[in-house]
């Protein structure tokens, strides 16, 4: 792991990612919330609530009052099309260049995203995240997902040939928080005899686990957020295009740091006019939320 100066961490990855006003804008918003709290296992929370609170609860392009975990949570809201999963990319690069964590958690929110997340964090890939980050140029970031994880690779956290470097957790949320029949917990929470617990309690262990929640306002339910309390990260960090929470009960954010909607995102010239098709007839007021969602 590194320990490169955080401002000049943001520099490098704004220029090596080629990053867009709105993604550079929400990281260095990300670099200012690390300084203000610190996040560690020890974080006083409600302390750090209130420090991200008094910076951004007045600004007009963030919506902030609570982290509404467990955990200090941060949301950026991005319209669709300005680059989600790029932004992933660059926080992870900047929180493991600058020391402050090696272990991440990226969660999707149905099998789709998340075989997408995995092709986009492979080296091989066209949209790979990391494309030009000097410092997973010679070692790549270990990529632990469902397949994997009983070969105790993330638990090892060393490559074939016995480097330490970023360890990245890219699992769907049903791998987490699904009731299987008879009772039994998740496979991700049975003993592994290798470590002697479950892989989903080594990582719960961890003092320096990020998560970073793709398509965030779909963990809100009562399943995926009990889940990942359970994780006890030490920040949280929510990317989504619909910062509400979806169902009968849908709720604004309240831990949004930046939003960037789609009227910006227009204007800036990121995404066309978006054109929509629907049924002859059709009338959105006939479905529920939960419905359109999908």
């Amino acid at each position: 792991m590194q320990n490169i100066d955080p401002k000049r961490a943001v520099i490098q990855i704004t220029q090596r990612l080629s990053l867009r006003k709105p993604q550079a804008e929400a990281l260095r918003r990300l670099d200012d919330i690390v300084d203000l709290i610190a996040p560690s296992k020890d974080t006083d929370v409600a302390a750090a609530r209130d420090a991200v609170r008094q910076v951004y609860g007045p600004m007009p392009d963030a919506q902030f009052e609570d982290f509404e975990r467990d955990f200090p949570s941060i949301c950026f809201a991005l319209a669709t099309g300005v680059g989600k999963t790029r932004l992933m990319g660059a926080f992870i690069s900047y929180l493991y260049m600058i020391g402050k964590s090696r272990n991440f958690f990226v969660l999707a929110p149905n099998l789709t995203i998340y075989e997408k997340l995995l092709a986009d964090f492979q080296p091989t890939s066209p949209k790979y995240v990391f494309r030009g980050i000097e410092a997973f140029a010679h070692q790549a970031p270990l990529i632990v997902n469902a397949e994997n994880y009983e070969e105790g690779r993330g638990v090892r956290g060393a490559d074939l040939f016995g480097r330490e470097g970023a360890i990245i957790n890219i699992f769907n949320i049903s791998k987490i928080n699904s009731e299987v029949r008879g009772g039994n917990a998740p496979r991700i929470k049975r003993l592994q005899e290798y470590i002697g617990d479950s892989y989903f309690a080594y990582l719960s262990g961890l003092d320096d686990l990020v998560l970073l929640m793709d398509e965030a306002h779909r963990y809100r339910a009562s399943a995926g957020a009990k889940a990942i309390a359970e994780l006890k990260p030490i920040l949280g960090l929510e990317v989504t295009a619909t910062p509400k929470s979806v169902g009968a009960r849908s709720a604004e954010f309240k831990n949004v740091a930046y939003r960037y909607e789609l009227p910006d995102a227009m204007e800036d010239g990121y995404v066309k006019e978006p054109a929509v098709g629907t049924r002859a007839n059709f009338d959105p007021k006939s479905v529920d939320d939960a419905t359109l969602e999908r």
